[in-house]
């Protein structure tokens, strides 16, 4: 036979088996939820991001024109510029000292 208060325990046990299943399935559905949340909030910074550095790149590369431009820089001539007053200055100085 049972007593009260062991009847009482037994539906206590059972109250806190059953709880402990309904909070992990709580858990587990909001932990998928909050996943998902987590997950599309990334994707959505991931977006951002890549939207400033592509802006960001593009301001660069205006920057370097204009500094290109600022400094004389002509690129592929400005390597050929020095050469060619190299040259002619060599060029002179050889007259010179051939001539007198």
């Amino acid at each position: 036979m049972t007593t009260k208060g062991e009847s009482k325990l037994t539906y206590l046990l059972i109250g806190l088996g059953m709880g402990a299943m309904v909070g992990l399935m709580a858990a587990i559905l909001a932990r998928k939820e909050t996943l998902d949340g987590l997950r599309e909030r990334s994707d959505k910074g991931l977006g951002y991001l890549n939207q400033l550095a592509g802006k960001l790149g593009e301001t660069a590369g205006v920057i370097v024109q204009q500094g290109k431009k600022f400094l004389g820089c002509g690129g592929a001539n400005s390597v050929e510029q020095p050469t060619t007053a190299e040259k002619q200055t060599y060029e002179e100085d050889r007259r010179e000292n051939l001539g007198g």
